[in-house]
C-alpha cells in the first residue's frame, strides 16, 4: 500500500470511531429524554431520532466493514421508524391505533 492510501485509511478509521462515539452519546441523551421528557410529544420525537441514529450506526458499520449488505438494514430501520412514528402520532391524536369502525 502506498503512504497516501495508508493515510486515507487511518483518517477514515479515526472519523468512523468519532462518529460511533458521537452517536453513542446521542443515544444516551435520547434515552434520558425518553425517560425524563417533559411531555409525550418530546418522547415521540426522541424515539424517532433514535431510529435515525440506528440508521446512522448501520451506515457507519457498512462503511467500516466495506460491504453494501447493510444498506438494506438501513432502509428497513427507516421504514419501521416511519411506521412507528405514524402509530405514535395516531395514538396521541385519537387514543387508539387501530379503529374498529
Amino acid at each position: 500500500m502506498t503512504d497516501a492510501l495508508k493515510f486515507t485509511e487511518s483518517i477514515l478509521d479515526i472519523t468512523l470511531n468519532i462518529g460511533f462515539i458521537m452517536i453513542a452519546i446521542s443515544l444516551a441523551l435520547l434515552m434520558y429524554q425518553i425517560i425524563i421528557g417533559p411531555n409525550n410529544a418530546n418522547r415521540a420525537i426522541a424515539l424517532d431520532t433514535i431510529g435515525v441514529s440506528l440508521m446512522a450506526v448501520a451506515g457507519l458499520m457498512s462503511i467500516q466493514l466495506v460491504t453494501v449488505k447493510l444498506n438494506d438494514i438501513v432502509l428497513l430501520i427507516g421504514i419501521l421508524a416511519f411506521l412507528g412514528t405514524v402509530g405514535i402520532a395516531k395514538y396521541y391524536e385519537e387514543g387508539v391505533i387501530i379503529d374498529r369502525d
